[in-house]
């Protein structure tokens, strides 16, 4: 392990935010980690000021986390090049669409042999092409670099509060592993380390599309029985669906803070969760919802949804998996709400 680890965050929303804070402090503590941290953050204007002008002075995210201070070494870069400069840790934590043109701008600025990624994105890249893990596209558009991954039930608000909770890395190289054990865990964001990166990351991808079922029961006020079954068909749709697209996914990873705990927060009080229901009970637009209840900022469900539907369109699965395939009907094809508990 190099002496000093340089650590670079790649996205700044709600949950990039929220871990900042983390990392920000961790790496002070241990001295095999150098002590600035690189955040890059999509400049925007802020009542005339730049977003990274407002974060580097205050210290403070105001647009995606505000009333939460961040470490006075967390800096706010908006040049995506100079973030990753002379960076040995990459923690990509951005909407799961974004990935690989991220990384296919990073291509020639990343050298493998000498970094390491972990990434807490949540979501895959399947369609009618197929299905990879986001892990994979990194590893592949960064010259084969060994990424892990860090799922759980993190609601980012609560995380920030310093509320207990737990979260699940998956690793493929345990040094790698104890590394990020180091950077993320504290007393109250307890981290449990698993060798299993497809299972932990489809988890954290597959959990939104339940969510949103969930928040379909909520607007319909079909109550907690209605909602609890919904969250076990979708466990065993998320199961199904992982022994089925992916080799060697450990049964005992759904157990964790990736798996039911993820799923049961996110059916609870997530985003996903909020919006579907405020769509049954409003009649907006998903894209609608996103900008008066999230700040612009996109669901992860509704774009996996869609690209896990068109999956299993092509391959003729869609009776295999009713819930997923409901979800997307509901949100994309204006069927009604109430087919979320006929059609499962």
């Amino acid at each position: 392990m190099a002496s000093s680890e340089k650590v670079c965050i790649i996205g700044s929303g709600n949950w990039g935010s929220t871990i900042s804070r983390i990392v920000g402090e961790n790496v002070q503590k241990f001295e095999e980690f150098d002590k600035d941290v690189t955040m890059w953050v999509m400049e925007e204007e802020i009542e005339g000021r730049k977003l990274t002008e407002i974060i580097n002075s205050e210290h403070e995210n105001v647009k995606y986390l505000p009333g939460f201070k961040l470490p006075h070494n967390v800096r706010a870069e908006p040049e995506l090049i100079k973030t990753v400069q002379d960076a040995t840790v990459l923690i990509f934590v951005l909407p799961h669409q974004f990935v690989r043109g991220v990384c296919q701008k990073l291509h020639n600025s990343v050298q493998a042999n000498h970094c390491k990624a972990v990434s807490l994105v949540k979501g895959v890249d399947a369609g009618k092409g197929g299905f990879q893990l986001i892990s994979d596209i990194i590893e592949d558009e960064l010259n084969g670099i060994d990424v892990s991954v860090m799922m759980g039930a993190n609601i980012a608000s609560e995380v920030a509060e310093g509320h207990f909770c737990e979260s699940t890395l998956g690793y493929h190289k345990r040094e790698h592993g104890e590394l990020f054990y180091k950077l993320f865990h504290t007393p109250h964001f307890r981290i449990n380390m698993v060798h299993d990166v497809a299972g932990v990351e489809i988890c954290g991808a597959l959990k939104n599309v339940v969510a949103l079922g969930a928040g379909f029961v909520d607007g319909l006020n079909y109550g907690s029985n209605t909602k609890a079954a919904i969250i076990r068909i979708g466990l065993m749709e998320m199961k199904k669906f992982a022994h089925f697209f992916y080799n060697g996914v450990r049964e005992e990873t759904f157990l964790e803070s990736c798996g039911v705990a993820d799923l049961i927060t996110t059916c609870m009080g997530g985003r996903n969760r909020k919006v579907a229901e405020a769509m049954v009970k409003t009649g907006q637009s998903i894209s609608e919802l996103e900008r008066t209840m999230l700040n612009g900022q996109m669901l992860q469900g509704t774009t996996t949804a869609q690209e896990i539907f068109e999956l299993l369109d092509s391959r003729g699965m869609k009776q295999e998996f009713p819930l997923f395939t409901t979800v997307y009907k509901i949100a994309f094809e204006n069927m009604p709400a109430c087919r979320i508990v006929q059609d499962v």
